[in-house]
């Protein structure tokens, strides 16, 4: 890794040639696909029977510009890697997504999203060139001020249907030692909605700044707002990593101190509260579980196996109880709908607990394959479980109802899991127009999967 303004190494230009000569390789009609080893995807598929596009090397930072503020960040490497080669210059990207394998070309190519997003926006939204090998095998170089802005603007959400970032150049941010954290409660979603909304117009809560914002709802009653803030020292920090577990924090404590490294990633620990579904959480498995399997990439392994052989769904059959659902989506609100949201949420799907996450675009002229109006505060609610089916329901009930009742409150869905959209539906949300002229313009051919292809029918 370079520091300080150094051109990007040759290494790397070596690999996109060789990557070029690989496409090329590939078979004219066979699906392209990526060979990498995790994914933070939930649309499960049989693998590909044809080869797999190997961007292995792809994985590195290649410099770091401090004065400017800048780095230049292939595609593959994830935020954990991101951050490790940031933080002893004390810096990060403006918006680090709460689990250490998504990529920063995942990110980009997908929607990601942290509790800095209330002033950063999306990651997307501080990339100012990307390197984008195309459907059609040319490699391009996207920026908002040459030939190819329509596809630096088209890229996010388009999940690697028009090519692949190969190497991004992204703002920073400079960071402080620590964080210091305050769990705030509210009685309703009113009081919480309102809350967000004015912590967000005014960067402060009674009178101390807030650098980050995110929140929790364990039920209709309790909720709990997040507020952190930069701070050069700190009377104590907490270890989430161990035997203690960050979302009870919230419950417990008003106030704690996270360095900013365990601060970025404490949801990553017991992937938000999903661990518990694996007996992690219970203290006696906890310390016989090893450290460093307690990871989101270890727990969404186990998921993808158990959804591979269908073991908890025999196991509910075999007991005489209905299949479970898996309803795991990100939906961002606007902050004023927030309540009724919920209500509906608490009434018809149950789940808890319920991450929140407010978000407000940066770039004026917005985004058009995830169209968020650039005006308006949105909430991410973020929910990752089962509900179980009824015998004799199909799959996809609970989830067509939350898409449903997301159109109504103007939402929208993140497409990283499974959706049931019509086609008709699918281009109406996610800007067909926009859409296919990129299309025909970098991947002529479709050699890559159509967007409505790969996130709805899963191709």
């Amino acid at each position: 890794m370079a520091d300080r303004g150094t051109a990007v190494t040759g290494s790397h230009s070596d690999d996109v040639a060789a990557l070029v000569a690989q496409y090329g390789r590939l078979p004219a009609g066979a699906p392209v696909r990526l060979a990498k080893p995790t994914s933070n995807l939930f649309r499960f598929r049989d693998p590909s029977a044809g080869p797999g596009l190997d961007v292995g090397r792809f994985d590195r930072v290649l410099e770091v510009d401090t004065a400017n503020r800048t780095a230049q960040v292939q595609g593959m490497a994830t935020y954990e890697s991101v951050v490790d080669a940031l933080l002893p210059s004390g810096h990060i990207p403006l918006v680090v997504p709460q689990l250490k394998t998504i990529t920063l070309g995942g990110a980009v190519a997908g929607l990601g999203i942290e509790s800095t997003s209330f002033r950063s926006g999306l990651p997307h939204e501080s990339v100012r060139e990307m390197e984008i090998l195309t459907g059609s095998g040319e490699v391009v170089r996207a920026r908002a001020d040459n030939e190819h802005a329509e596809l630096h603007r088209g890229f996010p959400n388009s999940y690697g249907t028009l090519g692949y970032a190969l190497r991004l150049e992204i703002e920073l941010e400079q960071v402080r030692p620590y964080v210091r954290l305050q769990h705030v409660r509210f009685g309703t979603a009113r009081e919480c909605a309102d809350a967000i909304a004015q912590i967000c117009r005014d960067r402060s809560y009674d009178g101390h700044p807030v650098d980050f914002l995110d929140g929790t709802v364990f039920s209709a009653r309790e909720q709990y707002l997040t507020l952190g803030s930069y701070v050069d020292e700190a009377p104590f920090t907490s270890d989430y990593t161990g035997q203690q577990v960050y979302y009870r924090s919230l419950q417990q404590r008003r106030t704690d101190y996270l360095s900013i490294h365990d601060y970025l990633w404490r949801w990553d620990t017991d992937w938000f509260w999903c661990s518990r579904a694996f007996g992690a959480q219970h203290p006696v498995a906890r310390r016989f579980w090893p450290r460093q399997y307690r990871r989101s990439d270890v727990y969404r392994r186990i998921v993808a196996w158990d959804r591979k052989h269908a073991v908890t769904d025999r196991i509910a059959v075999l007991r005489g109880r209905g299949v479970n659902e898996p309803v795991i989506q990100d939906v961002e609100i606007p902050v004023d709908r927030l309540p009724e949201f919920l209500e509906f949420f608490h009434r018809d799907i149950g789940i808890s607990p319920v991450w929140l996450c407010p978000v407000q675009l940066r770039d004026r002229k917005g985004w058009p394959l995830y169209p968020m109006d650039p005006d308006e505060l949105y909430v991410n609610v973020g929910f990752w479980s089962t509900v179980p089916l009824r015998r004799g329901e199909a799959p996809g009930r609970h989830n067509r109802a939350i898409e449903r009742v997301v159109g109504e409150l103007d939402g929208h869905k993140s497409l990283y899991s499974n959706s049931y959209y019509t086609e008709e539906e699918f281009w109406r949300l996610y800007n067909q127009p926009v859409y296919e002229r990129l299309k025909e313009r970098y991947d002529p051919q479709h050699r890559l999967p159509g967007l409505y292809e790969k996130c709805v029918r899963e191709r």
